[in-house]
């Protein structure tokens, strides 16, 4: 093969490729281990002696050059479009828009909730989402026999009768749980808000979901009283719907709180003269609350003649489709952009 011809036609070669399909195949031709500059050094043992070291030189010189021809146009049609060159792209046609991101709703409305709690002196705590049947019940003094317990009303991952409850897997339906861990872990005084998602097999209409997202706060310590939650409450209501609004409680059950309450709130559509959202009363519920039950203490070790506590919670679609004015749950979760724009 003569060396210069090579030289010279390489030259044109890489000016006529256009697209980087095209350099692949020019360099494997070259330099791929059955390409030219194999053959080239592997017919060096047949020359005489006195012309081995020159033809050598020369072939790697041929080789330098080409790597460099090949280094150039590569990156030359890196900057083009679909093989193109620089110079052919129309740099007039206008540009893709990236519209900026932003915060889900409620991921918006949870972060309000948060900042809130903690300028009082709450900590923000998250837990798993697979929780054990102690944690999720028992620790929380639901008893065997409560309907919750039922595998209609919650998703279990393994359940077994034989097994000690702690074994038991589900995922959660309150971020409750998170608040055994923390007694479990931790002593007085506790100041703790839990966010997260939780999972209950509900049929999926406008104002239910099988997968929500729940605010559970708690606070324990000496001398803890109801008028303290009712402060707290109070307080945080104020900062969500506005100075304007009225509170009250209404005696309710919980298993683990005693004495137990739901909290309602002048309707904030009609100002508590009664309309269609409110149904015609004046009032709507916006979360459940009540003094910690004895019982959960002990589950956890704590003293019950030493300690006492508050709990509440929340679900976060509600206080946001309050907060906004939106009818229905699924709007959250359907990813259409004309709604989720708005916030």
């Amino acid at each position: 093969m003569d060396i210069e011809a090579i030289k010279i036609n390489i030259d044109a070669e890489v000016r006529s490729i256009a697209s980087p399909m095209g350099l692949e195949e020019l360099r494997v031709k070259y330099l791929g281990r059955k390409g030219v500059l194999a053959e080239l050094t592997g017919s060096i043992p047949t020359l005489p002696v006195e012309r081995r070291a020159a033809f050598g030189q020369s072939v790697n010189a041929l080789k330098n050059k080409i790597v460099l021809l090949i280094e150039e146009k590569k990156k030359l049609l890196a900057g083009s479009d679909a093989g193109e060159p620089l110079a052919c792209v129309d740099i007039g046609m206008p540009g893709i828009v990236h519209e900026p991101g932003r915060l889900h709703p409620l991921t918006q409305v949870t972060r309000e909730i948060c900042a809130i709690f903690t300028r009082m002196g709450f900590s923000i705590i998250e837990g798993p989402e697979v929780e054990t049947e102690f944690n999720n019940f028992t620790g929380l003094n639901i008893p065997l026999e409560h309907p919750s317990r039922e595998a209609f009303d919650t998703f279990y991952l393994n359940s077994d009768n034989r097994k000690p409850q702690a074994e038991n897997l589900l995922l959660r339906s309150h971020t409750s749980p998170v608040q055994i861990r923390v007694m479990k872990e931790a002593r007085p005084p506790l100041a703790v808000v839990v966010p997260g998602r939780v999972y209950r097999p509900d049929a999926v209409d406008a104002s239910h979901s099988f997968m929500f997202n729940q605010i559970e706060g708690f606070i324990v310590d000496k001398n803890i009283r109801f008028s303290d939650l009712k402060g707290i409450l109070e307080f945080f209501a104020k900062q969500v719907f506005g100075q304007d609004i009225l509170m009250r409680f209404r005696p309710h059950f919980f298993p683990f709180t005693e004495p137990s309450a739901e909290v309602d709130i002048s309707c904030v559509i009609c100002k508590a003269k009664g309309c269609s959202a409110c149904g015609r009363k004046g009032w709507i519920e916006i979360l459940g609350s009540g003094m910690i039950h004895p019982n959960v203490f002990k589950h956890v070790g704590y003293d019950p003649k030493k300690y006492s506590g508050f709990a509440f919670g929340m679900g976060v679609e509600r206080i946001a489709m309050l907060k906004y004015g939106i009818n229905d749950i699924r709007l959250f979760y359907e990813n259409d952009l004309r709604f989720l724009k708005q916030f």
